[in-house]
Formats: C-alpha cells, sequence, structure tokens
C-alpha cells in the first residue's frame, strides 16, 4: 500500500468516528449523561440538555444572566450500573475559576450512590485544569453488583457534553426520577452553590435527598433580583410549587419595585400553586463592618414589612423567616456571605418544616 493510499484510507476512517469515540477508546464505554434521566430540570426541553433555561427561547436578560442561566448547577444524573469504575469526559462551554468555591464544585463532578434507601456520597472529583477535555476517573475498586447513582453535575460551568465511562462488558441504564413532584426554586448565589465544596451541598440539593421532594433549581449567582425577564421565563415552567431566595442580592429600591410585579406575572398563569419567599441568612460580615449591618439590617426590615402585605394580597403567597446557614459558633461562612458546606446543610434543616407544611396543604408530599 503506498503512503498516499494509506493516507487516505486513514482520513476516510476518522470521517466515521467522533472526537470522543478517539478520546475514549474501546475501552471503557461511554455514554452520554443525556441519554439517561436528568433530574432537577425546571426546563426540560433546552436546546443543550445541560442548560437550565433555553437562552435563545427567552431575551431580556444581561450578558451575566444569559451565561449563569446556561451553567448546569442543580442538575443531576440518574443511572444504573454495575461497574467497577465510573469516568467522565467533558465538552465545556464557559469554564469558571472563582476564588471562593472549589475546583470540584465549579468544573467536577458528585456521586451519590443509594444504599439502604439513603443517599450516601461515593466520590467528587475533576479533571486537572490543563486536561480538563480528557477523561478522568470518578471513582473506581467497587465490587461490581448493580447500584443506583446519582450524579451532580458542576456548579458554574457549561457544558457541551458529558459522557460518562463504565467499564467494557459492564451495564449502564437510565433508572426511573427517585424524587417525586416538581417544586421550582429560583435565588441567588447561595441557591447557585458559591463557596460549597462540591456540587451535592448545594441547599437545594441537600434538600431534595433528605425529603424525596425533587427541587428544580435556578440560582443564578448575584443576579436574583426579582428581574421581569426572569418573572416571565418562571411563570412558563411545569411546577406543583415555587420556593424564592428573592431577598439576597437585590436593593431596597429593587426589592420596593419589583416584588409585587414579580408575584403577579407568576401568578396569572400560575393562581393555585404556593409561592414560598424565604428570609434571606445573616451573613457574617455584618458581625463587625457596620456598613454591612446597617444595609442588611434595612433589606431585611424592609421585605418582612412588604411580605406581611404580600400575604395579606396575594391568595397562596407565603414568607418564611427560619432560614439559618450559622452555626452557634458564628463559624460557617468561607468569605462573610457565603456559608461553606455545613452552613448549607444548616440552611437546608432549617427550612424543611416550614415548606413540607406548606407544601402539605397542596397535596405535594
Amino acid at each position: 500500500m503506498n503512503k498516499v493510499f494509506f493516507k487516505a484510507a486513514c482520513v476516510l476512517l476518522m470521517s466515521f468516528f467522533s472526537w470522543e469515540s478517539f478520546a475514549q477508546g474501546s475501552d471503557p464505554l461511554y455514554v452520554e449523561a443525556s441519554e439517561l434521566t436528568l433530574v432537577g430540570k425546571l426546563f426540560p426541553d433546552t436546546g443543550n440538555p445541560y442548560h437550565r433555561l433555553d437562552t435563545t427561547v427567552y431575551g431580556g436578560f444581561t450578558k451575566s444572566e444569559n451565561l449563569l442561566s446556561r451553567e448546569s448547577s442543580g442538575i443531576s444524573v440518574a443511572f444504573r450500573t454495575n461497574s467497577k469504575s465510573i469516568r467522565i469526559l467533558t465538552r465545556y462551554g464557559h469554564k469558571n475559576f472563582g476564588t471562593n468555591i472549589s475546583g470540584i464544585s465549579q468544573r467536577g463532578y458528585d456521586l451519590y450512590i443509594r444504599k439502604d434507601g439513603k443517599w450516601l456520597w461515593a466520590a467528587a472529583g475533576v479533571a486537572r485544569d490543563k486536561e480538563l477535555d480528557k477523561p478522568f476517573t470518578l471513582i473506581k475498586n467497587m465490587d461490581g453488583s448493580m447500584h443506583e447513582c446519582l450524579l451532580y453535575l458542576p456548579t458554574f460551568s457549561e457544558e457541551y457534553s458529558v459522557k460518562i465511562g463504565v467499564d467494557a462488558g459492564s451495564e449502564i441504564s437510565a433508572m426511573e426520577n427517585p424524587f417525586r413532584h416538581r417544586v421550582g426554586i429560583f435565588g441567588s448565589s447561595f441557591t447557585h452553590g458559591a463557596s460549597t465544596s462540591k456540587a451535592g451541598m448545594a441547599y437545594p440539593a441537600i434538600f431534595t435527598r433528605d425529603t424525596g421532594i425533587q427541587l428544580l433549581s435556578l440560582g443564578v449567582s448575584g443576579n436574583s433580583k426579582l428581574q421581569p425577564a426572569f418573572a416571565r421565563a418562571l411563570a412558563d415552567a411545569d411546577v406543583d410549587a415555587y420556593i424564592f431566595d428573592a431577598f439576597s442580592n437585590p436593593s431596597l429600591e429593587e426589592i420596593s419595585q419589583r416584588l409585587f410585579p414579580f408575584i403577579e406575572t407568576i401568578q396569572a398563569k400560575h393562581p393555585d400553586i404556593p409561592l414560598i419567599f424565604q428570609k434571606t441568612i445573616y451573613r457574617e460580615s455584618r458581625n463587625f463592618n457596620t456598613g454591612n449591618e446597617k444595609f442588611e439590617s434595612e433589606r431585611i426590615d424592609l421585605v418582612e414589612k412588604l411580605m406581611k402585605e404580600a400575604c395579606r394580597k396575594y391568595k397562596n403567597v407565603y414568607y418564611i423567616d427560619c432560614t439559618n446557614a450559622t452555626s452557634k459558633e458564628h463559624d460557617t461562612s468561607v468569605d462573610g456571605t457565603h456559608p461553606g458546606d455545613y452552613g448549607y446543610f444548616l440552611w437546608a434543616r432549617s427550612i424543611e418544616k416550614p415548606v413540607l407544611k406548606i407544601l402539605k396543604k397542596y397535596g405535594i408530599k
């Protein structure tokens, strides 16, 4: 075979395979995560399955709001496998390298496996920064029995492709969504999962695993300001209820001007579902910063006044003021604003009873 013919044959052969095929080889077997069961998606039919909101359909967002809506925080993948190892191969769009949150949370993956009816943490990891386009092993040396898995996607990255790799000869298949109902939750960087060590420690994820009620998370870090554009999009979602972390980002003026129109826009399409608003958490930066203390106090006072009025004015609107992400030692903050994992655990537990009590009134249990 002459060199020209050999080269042409190689080019022809390569055209039949995607770049992923060459990256993964014949071992392990890779499956696109979107072909399994995606959990926690507020809008199921986005063009890119790992986007939380289809920004080609909904407009009126700033560049930052648009990008944050495309990040995959809150989405997880449910599947069964008897593989002894699990690998991940990612094609990223946007990758974030923030300073107040771990690389595993921003760009990596967090795996839980169901054991004795409970979700038990199994592994978390991410490829090296210079090898993000290459596969990495998330977990190995499992026992080879069939496991039910829940894999959380990155909090602050956009993905074009997420491939889950299992050992050759093993099985991987979609499982039914392990959670019930569809409860949307919209909010700030807190809801987005800022300062978590891994994606499964965002408080909506903790709440979902603890209660079995599926929260569909749309946290938009720093940009949850009761915007009309988000209200219009949220109004279109198919949900049984809404929870809002609505008062962590907006100014006093924004809260005053936007709160009631925000409620009215959503209720125009969802008149009979509960809209549950949370009090924003105590920020530890208030401890000694008098400016922060003044602003936070004024904001909370305004919110309590307006929410009392909203609960009287609108049917099915609720305000819970028990939100807490602070330990008695006041030592749960990463940067004075965002809690760490333990703070988010406290947050999820603090709202669990009041939220479940409200949802139960609507047959959501």
